[in-house]
């Protein structure tokens, strides 16, 4: 069971980065930050909309390069959100005024700006938090405390949906049911899906005596809101869109192992979030634990997400900022280190928290990527919502000129089908199980350019459906 963690301590971390193969599938995350124009848009672009998308493209650009496929990209961020919504406010980031759109759509933007690069999109929502009292008094009477007082709760100077009023899961549903109709989006992410830290003194005590069932505590209780509406939300999701990806971003240890302590900060008591009884009841595709320590506190809990995922994917969320001098200044080394640790577990892959440390090559991280991604990936498939591999492309064929191929096909016949993969190889028959062939993944057209020198290679096309599963390959010729 401590295998990955052994080898993370004896292995030097030259040898350790040739040491784990990458493999063909996995998730190779950023979270892309709004709120404050952490990552995008910049605080100097305020209210400079062509300087937004064109930032947004200069970003993508630089994460296609090290083959990243997903992004998180920040929709909802404090009661607000970042498109134009029937039933929360425009977030100012993008304007510099409460509740004002700029001249377009953000998500939409980014939704097709990724396509089009072949990465997913989640739609990353803060779930229970509102903002302090300053920010939800900038969107006046729009602001979600203005309009329901009775299910918001004020707690340390800052504003919080009450978990446990029926009109949070009223209210977000609703929310989840207007971004998931209206966009194409991959996945929805929720963030902050849980208790506030501190919340020994949360005043939630009325509706507890009102709400709880006999013997029920008070800690289990709180457990209980979280997961009924985690369970409600996956519900409401899958109805829609089944296809669409449901995850969570959790802390990141669950609790005490039989290894190591918690030292008192885990999802289970501290913010209780019941995390791992999600996986085991399937009301959750994919976990994102936020592993932003070093050293005994991230390994043995990386194990302890592996042996609790019940089939479902666990994407390690990684402390990139805490490379920064002003966070902790770790080495690069401690990052090359954790990276291998979590390949070793092929539960999901990994999630680097946030974008702009991995574009500002922070401490070299962008360049050590690179590397460790140095072929495309293609993210895990959901086989438990649908393991049936699609129809292929065919009438494939390809045109070579003097300085590029040109490869075309005839879309698949079935419907679900969302993008292409391309492989190449020097010989046949083609392996598309070998990770090094995949030449472009998530491809969403039906021609592909090759401006690669050299002699003459062999090429396959596979098609890939909502779920993930990946036709036969159908050879061009």
């Amino acid at each position: 069971m401590l295998w990955g963690f052994l080898i993370a301590i004896i292995i030097p971390t030259h040898v350790l980065a040739q040491f784990v193969d990458s493999p063909k599938r996995e998730y190779r995350a950023v979270w892309l930050t709004t709120i404050k124009g952490l990552d995008w848009p910049r605080e100097e672009h305020q209210g400079n909309y062509a300087a937004q998308r064109a930032h947004l493209s200069i970003i993508l650009d630089s994460l296609q390069a090290i083959n990243i496929n997903t992004v998180l990209l920040q929709t909802r961020i404090r009661g607000d959100v970042i498109y134009s919504s029937d039933i929360e406010p425009f977030a100012p980031v993008f304007s510099g005024r409460h509740g004002v759109a700029p001249d377009y759509d953000p998500l939409a933007l980014a939704i097709e700006e990724c396509h089009r690069r072949g990465m997913q999109l989640h739609a990353w929502l803060v779930t229970i938090p509102l903002g302090d009292a300053a920010y939800v008094q900038g969107h006046d009477r729009q602001s979600l405390p203005a309009k329901k007082r009775s299910q918001c709760t004020r707690f340390k100077g800052a504003w919080y949906m009450e978990p446990s009023h029926p009109g949070t899961i009223e209210h977000l549903s609703a929310l989840v049911e207007e971004l998931v109709m209206r966009y194409d989006v991959d996945g929805i992410h929720f963030d902050y899906i849980r208790y506030p830290e501190g919340n020994s003194s949360y005043p939630d005590v009325t509706f507890y005596n009102q709400s709880k069932q006999r013997g029920q505590s008070k800690n289990d209780w709180r457990r209980s809101n979280i997961t009924t509406l985690m369970r409600t939300l996956y519900a409401k999701v899958k109805g829609i869109k089944p296809w669409v990806c449901v995850s969570a971003a959790t802390l990141g240890k669950h609790g005490d192992t039989s290894r190591y302590g918690s030292y008192g900060w885990n999802a289970y008591h501290t913010v209780h979030q019941e995390a791992q009884e999600w996986m085991r009841e399937g009301i959750i595709d994919a976990l994102f634990p936020m592993l932003y320590y070093a050293g005994r506190h991230f390994y043995p809990f990386v194990t302890d997400w592996h042996e609790h995922s019940y089939g479902r994917h666990v994407i390690a969320g990684m402390g990139t900022y805490q490379l920064h001098p002003d966070e902790k200044n770790w080495n690069l080394e401690e990052i090359v280190r954790q990276l291998n640790v979590i390949r070793a577990h092929p539960t999901g892959g990994a999630a680097q928290f946030r974008s702009k440390f991995v574009t500002d090559n922070t401490k070299g991280v962008y360049d050590y990527l690179r590397l460790f991604y140095s072929s495309p990936a293609l993210p895990p498939a959901m086989v438990w919502l649908d393991s049936i591999a699609p129809q292929p492309p065919n009438c494939a064929t390809v045109q070579q000129t003097s300085i590029m191929m040109t490869l075309q096909w005839s879309a698949s016949k079935d419907s679900d089908v969302v993008a292409y993969n391309i492989y190449r190889c020097d010989s046949l028959p083609i392996n598309i199980s070998h990770p090094k062939n995949l030449l472009r993944a998530s491809l969403h057209d039906t021609i592909y350019k090759d401006f690669s020198q050299g002699q003459r290679c062999h090429y396959a096309v596979t098609a890939i459906d909502r779920y993930g599963n990946e036709s036969i390959p159908m050879l061009i010729k």
